[in-house]
């Protein structure tokens, strides 16, 4: 099968940044039934595709009724459903445990009788395995082993589903592919999407975006610990077709890292974004982040290159400026989910609020 013509597919998260973008992309081949679950915790209803086939459900995958309502003739299934992100699970490890780690066993306790199941691809994150280090950087393997000491819950999440994605792949056969994310940015991801989790964070989500409507707001940058840290972006269109690609031609029991292979600094990031949008406010440096040992990290693609024939088309300038176009088309959308937050987002020391500093974005 090289494609999803008439095939029935399940997108936990499907609402999401990510999700939305892949369910657009499910869409282009016909297929007969796309099933969409997402409590919108950190989504936004407005990125769901409507289509012919396309079936939203409200709730969480760990819902017992919502399994037990699920079809037993699956073809294929995209877990993206998480709690996002690292800071936001800081705050709330419990939140994070019942929305990242333990959906992703229910999920897999259900599915692991349907025979006709050709793919389950796992969402996983690449963070999990960079090395802890601010000199320099080598490209992640998929074979890279994993730190006992990881920065976050979120982190620590991801890697549990795996395990349980191994286990149950030995012990039940389900055909269970992860993908590892590295730093995915584009059209579609909104500031403030979902409900607050706690931190500024939940309006400041990732660095892509958050440095991009700064930019466009006439604002200066926050750069943490002068910009030396690195990342490796990849466009959301890029990242869908890795996802595609593990799911037509990913080998079960595999990891997939999708990444650009390109290893780029904040302080780049920074001053491309300001060059692309016009902004000629000086970057506001702040200190490092306390948390985030993994200072630079990129991932290599070699792997899927050869066994999916996956590639990251898209080159930072070309993705950076059709999110900065995608985003002044929708200012009104991400307005509106950001002011959702703004009881919160109050100056230091009101009470009864969270410190509003928005240089502290998650990524």
């Amino acid at each position: 099968m090289d494609s999803f013509q008439d095939a029935r597919i399940l997108v936990t998260g499907g609402a999401g940044f990510v999700g939305g973008n892949l369910c657009r992309r499910l869409l282009e081949d016909g297929p007969a039934r796309i099933i969409v679950i997402d409590n919108l915790l950190s989504s936004e209803i407005d990125n769901l595709p409507e289509g012919r086939g396309v079936e939203f459900v409200h709730g969480s995958i760990t819902n017992d009724r919502i399994l037990a309502r699920l079809p037993d003739d699956l073809d294929y299934c995209f877990h993206l459903a998480t709690y996002h992100g690292n800071q936001s699970s800081m705050h709330d490890p419990l939140a994070d445990h019942e929305n990242n780690t333990l959906p992703t066993l229910k999920l897999l306790e259900r599915l692991k009788d349907l025979r006709g199941l050709r793919k389950l691809v796992y969402a996983s994150a690449g963070c999990t395995v960079a090395h802890k280090t601010f000199e320099a950087a080598e490209a992640t393997r998929e074979t890279d082993p994993v730190s006992l000491h990881l920065d976050s819950p979120y982190q620590i999440s991801k890697i549990i589903g795996e395990f349980y994605g191994n286990y149950y792949f030995a012990r039940h056969g389900v055909p269970f592919v992860k993908a590892r994310f590295q730093n995915v940015y584009g059209p579609g991801e909104i500031l403030g999407a979902g409900e607050w989790r706690g931190t500024p964070a939940t309006v400041w989500r990732n660095v892509t975006p958050t440095f991009i409507w700064k930019a466009l707001q006439g604002e200066a940058l926050p750069v943490d610990n002068g910009g030396i840290a690195t990342r490796d972006f990849i466009y959301v269109d890029d990242i869908v077709e890795g996802l595609v690609r593990c799911a037509l031609r990913g080998t079960a029991g595999e990891i997939y890292n999708l990444a650009s292979g390109v290893e780029t600094s904040i302080k780049d990031l920074a001053d491309l974004v300001n060059a692309l949008a016009g902004n000629r406010a000086p970057l506001a440096l702040q200190p490092a982040r306390d948390w985030d040992r993994s200072g630079k990290r990129y991932g290599d693609p070699a792997k899927a290159r050869g066994e999916l024939g996956f590639t990251a088309d898209v080159a930072l300038r070309d993705g950076l400026a059709r999110t900065i176009d995608w985003t002044r088309r929708n200012c009104r959308l991400i307005e509106r989910c950001m002011a959702r937050h703004a009881g919160f987002m109050r100056a230091p020391g009101e009470r009864g609020t969270e410190d509003f500093r928005p240089g502290r974005r998650d990524d």
